[in-house]
């Protein structure tokens, strides 16, 4: 049977009239071929979650509505692996309600690990893409520090970074970490090309259920577009990675780690929604991002260099051409053809930008 999860938004909560609910629920699904497994309750943000196997999404309701009148937000199907590689199996319940290991309330936070490498190549072939967007050994040796702190990896086809997810904040911070520090070290004294790399990482945390279609989806999107920010080398943490997390304990020293704060991801969410709306649009440039966004330029500049560490025009630029790396993957374009669908009219200027980028024409690694 399909297995749903939906999203309660709820004011002030109270954990006995939750428990209530969830029996009444049970008391009334049978009628509906539905079966309420368990959920989650997180009483600082004033959510809900109902993990739910059921014929449709129309049947979740039609429960919710007879056995209490309380209609969820938001209601998506998910895929069973997914859910579990998220939630993780098995779990300590109390009237339903999910418990972590100490006995407290698991709040469904989860938190999102990408990692953006690269490597500085010499390519030259079609078949060298892979190291460029994805060497081998750093590849490896991330896979063996995830389990280390409990990490997953979550394979992603449409990412050509690494994302591993996380249950607890802090483990997730110190995965990172200790990432960041190896790869520095062999960085800075290579075996081999293989550390010839340039590598970012994004750390975002957020809950399974929001008003998107897909689990987690918002999530993985931040910790994206937090590694497409950082500089090289750097950890750019969510507002709530850092606020759940001993991040404030580091050192001030630690200038390769640093987070955002609740109104900067806001702004952030902004800048990336209407830069990539109109990434193909070659028009597009900072005097239209001023005015969608609705801030004059300077203080478009001041906000966007104070958030990414670069300029307004430079990061539209790294949007365009991280779109074209992807679009280079997928092996279905040619070079003009994706210098169109990223805003360049001209090939060659396209493929100019490109290699001051990534350091290997454009035209080395497509077909």
């Amino acid at each position: 049977m399909p297995l749903f999860m939906d999203y309660h938004l709820v004011e002030e909560i109270d954990i006995d009239a939750v428990k209530l609910g969830h029996m009444a629920d049970k008391s009334v699904q049978d009628k509906y071929g539905v079966r309420y497994l368990q959920f989650w309750v997180n009483q600082e943000a004033g959510t809900i979650f109902c993990l739910i196997e059921a014929p449709d999404k129309e049947a979740c309701e039609a429960v919710h509505q007879e056995a209490h009148g309380n209609i969820a937000c938001q209601i998506v199907q998910v895929e069973s692996g997914f859910y579990k590689l998220f939630m993780g199996e098995s779990h300590q319940l109390d009237d339903g309600i999910v418990v972590g290991k100490d006995g407290d309330l698991d709040k469904a936070y989860r938190y999102v690990l990408a990692i953006d490498i690269w490597g500085i190549t010499k390519a030259t072939l079609p078949k060298d893409l892979s190291e460029l967007i994805l060497p081998a050994k750093p590849k490896i040796l991330i896979q063996e520090i995830i389990p280390s702190y409990q990490g997953r990896e979550v394979k992603d086809y449409d990412y050509d970074g690494m994302l591993c997810v996380f249950t607890q904040a802090d483990e997730a911070m110190e995965c990172a970490i200790e990432i960041q520090t190896e790869l520095l070290k062999r960085k800075e004294n290579p075996e081999d090309e293989s550390w010839n790399i340039t590598f970012k990482i994004g750390l975002g945390g957020g809950q399974p259920v929001t008003m998107s279609d897909h689990l987690f989806d918002e999530t993985i999107k931040l910790a994206r577009r937090l590694s497409l920010i950082a500089g090289d080398g750097e950890i750019v943490a969510s507002n709530i990675a850092r606020r759940l997390s001993a991040m404030e304990e580091k050192p001030k020293s630690f200038s390769s780690l640093k987070a955002i704060q609740s109104a900067e991801e806001e702004f952030l969410e902004q800048l990336f929604n209407i830069t990539e709306e109109n990434l193909s649009d070659h028009a597009f440039n900072v005097e239209k991002l001023c005015h969608e966004i609705g801030i004059s330029r300077p203080q478009l500049y001041r906000k966007v260099t104070a958030i990414t560490g670069r300029s307004p025009v430079t990061f539209i630029r790294d949007i365009r051409l991280n779109r074209a790396l992807s679009l280079i993957k997928e092996n279905r374009y040619n070079l003009s053809e994706i210098a169109l669908e990223i805003g360049y009219n001209s090939p060659s200027y396209f493929s100019k930008c490109f290699k001051d980028k990534y350091g290997v024409k454009a035209s080395s690694v497509a077909v």
